[in-house]
């Protein structure tokens, strides 16, 4: 296939983003709608506090770059 039926180049990335020192729209609420949507999906509601702190975990990780040096 050539290059001219590849289509158009996918848009770059734009998460993760950089860590703030504090985001406050990155809340207990923000966790909890995301857990009800998951619910809405078909997915197990999340019961336990470990699911909720491994989802909110998750979440941090995709939406914001760790500076690890």
């Amino acid at each position: 296939m050539d290059s001219s039926s590849a289509g158009p180049a996918p848009a770059p990335a734009v998460y993760p983003l950089p860590a703030p020192d504090d985001d406050p729209r990155f809340s207990l609420g923000l966790v909890l709608d995301l857990a009800a949507v998951l619910a809405e999906h078909g997915y197990p509601p999340i019961t336990s506090g470990a699911d909720l702190l491994n989802l909110q975990q998750a979440l941090f990780g995709f939406l914001y770059a760790l500076d690890v040096t």
